[in-house]
């Protein structure tokens, strides 16, 4: 797995597209982005210490700037979250 703190070598520019004031909400919307296939190198963690704190920075190439602020706009107006309800309320169901 490459490391998300060092961008692979491209021409390719970087965007920033997430700026979480704690590395909880960092890492959970990195995740939210590599889930769809979207690459993420993140910036910050507070130093790297036991006890990593303040930002976090999300950065991706500028070919997925835009899906990636899509997804994350979405997520945080609950759009992602509705939708999850409906599948666990009988609309595909989760297993019991």
């Amino acid at each position: 797995m490459p490391d998300p703190e060092q961008p692979p070598p491209s021409s390719e520019s970087l965007v920033r597209v997430f700026a979480a004031p704690d590395v909880a909400a960092g890492l959970a919307a990195r995740g939210l982005l590599e889930s769809q296939g979207i690459p993420v190198f993140t910036k910050g963690e507070g130093g790297g210490g036991p006890y990593p704190a303040g930002p976090l920075y999300l950065w991706v190439p500028e070919t997925f700037a835009e899906e990636a602020t899509a997804l994350l706009a979405a997520a945080e107006r609950g759009d992602l979250a509705a939708e999850l309800d409906e599948h666990a309320n009988g609309e595909g169901g989760w297993p019991d």
